[in-house]
């Protein structure tokens, strides 16, 4: 799942590639509008398709040479892939991978002070 690298906080949402096409209905009717999370919450999972990205191999190349996969970034947040329910190593990079930029922001965290 996307997380902010400032905060770490998850982005709310995350991308799934089925292994296979008939896959889909059963999935898109279990998850699309869940609500039964394990710790208290009005948010309901909404299920779309993934744009401009689809499949497998069109994800490993939007991100093996991204900054999320430089060694600086730690590997739990980091894209996982999955093979019959156990993780498997994502692609390695086929570039130089450069670090994460963090974007400023004109948040002001809870007991801060504006100067």
């Amino acid at each position: 799942m996307p997380i902010d690298f400032r905060t770490g906080a998850c982005l709310g949402y995350a991308f799934v590639n089925l292994v296979a096409p008939e896959y889909v209905p059963m999935f898109w009717k279990t998850f699309d509008g869940y609500f039964n999370w394990d710790l208290p919450s009005k948010k309901r999972c909404s299920v779309t398709w993934s744009g401009p990205h689809q499949g497998y191999w069109a994800h490993v190349e939007r991100y093996r040479n991204s900054p999320v996969m430089h060694p600086s970034v730690p590997e739990h947040c980091r894209p996982a892939v999955f093979k019959d329910g156990e993780q498997i190593c994502f692609p390695a990079p086929s570039k130089a991978t450069r670090a994460p930029r963090l974007r400023h922001s004109t948040h002001v965290p809870m007991g801060a002070s504006a100067r």
